[in-house]
């Protein structure tokens, strides 16, 4: 492995670990694109490679400064997760049967739909519906 690939996998991970912890995004939206501009990566390779850093412990410190702040709902967490695991479970074989060609127009495709409609449908919402976090109960009381 050269020093650039080296340097440019760092600075991947950074920037996606940065945004992850700032937003809760980075694995497919930040990832995948650097790694298959900056390194040649397929469609597929980058996905896989995506898929396989969120596999290990990389959010464990953004996660636990969230909890510690009460900004975390656990029963949420864990219904999301067993869905994910099978949804990624099933999307991975729909996405191994494609091209690659296929992967990147699809990828584009969600998150040029996401942008759309993060920047002109979404609405502020008047309620929420997401049960209070551990600092609004202690600031109620």
């Amino acid at each position: 492995m050269s020093a650039t690939t080296l340097l440019v996998l760092v600075l991947i991970g950074l920037f996606a670990g940065f945004l992850s912890g700032l937003v809760g995004i980075g694995g497919g939206i930040i990832m995948v694109p650097t790694l298959v501009f900056f390194l040649g990566l397929t469609q597929k390779q980058a996905q896989g490679t995506s898929l396989g850093v969120l596999m290990l412990p990389v959010v464990a410190l953004a996660v636990w400064q969230y909890h510690k702040q009460g900004q975390i709902n656990f029963n949420y967490v864990f219904l999301i997760a067993v869905s994910f695991i099978i949804g990624g479970f099933l999307g991975s074989k729909l996405a191994l049967s494609l091209s690659d060609d296929k992967m990147k127009k699809i990828f584009a495709v969600v998150l040029l739909l996401l942008s759309i409609k993060m920047l002109f449908f979404d609405k502020k919402k008047i309620t929420s519906t997401v049960e209070p976090t551990k600092n609004q109960q202690t600031a109620s009381h």
